[in-house]
């Protein structure tokens, strides 16, 4: 089941973005800065919570706010919706649980395969030495 984030625990700033957008660039606040508290948030489980913070990376801050940027597109809305699509996305990411790795035994074949190839390098090193007196 997917988690869901409500937008009140999302907080959006607009601040004014370099980039596409003419003579608007420097009138307009079009750049979204998305904050996400996981340490604030009910909606995730501890589990997700702790992998969503290894997976953002330095997008996290030390007290546990995901921060998302967006400045590709030159209004708002689309800047907003992108800056929430990747959190969705990075929040997916989060929930889905790593398999465990089990090591494994080398099998029968490998191990002879090792053991034939060692004895032929054997025997190969032992003819380059010095010519036995028989």
């Amino acid at each position: 089941m997917p988690i869901f984030i409500p937008d009140s625990e999302i907080t959006m700033t607009f601040v004014r973005a370099s980039g596409p957008g003419g003579q608007n660039v420097n009138k307009v606040s079009t750049a979204v800065e998305l904050r996400f508290d996981t340490n604030q948030s009910r909606s995730l489980p501890p589990d997700v919570r702790q992998r969503l913070l290894a997976l953002a990376g330095h997008r996290a801050t030390q007290e546990g706010v995901v921060i998302i940027m967006s400045r590709v597109h030159r209004t708002q809305e689309a800047n907003r919706a992108e800056a929430r699509a990747r959190l969705d996305e990075l929040i997916a990411r989060a929930e889905v649980v790593p398999k465990t790795r089990r090591p494994s035994r080398p099998t029968l074949g490998s191990k002879l395969r090792r053991l034939t190839a060692k004895s032929q390098r054997s025997s190969a090193k032992k003819l380059r030495g010095p010519a036995s007196e028989d």
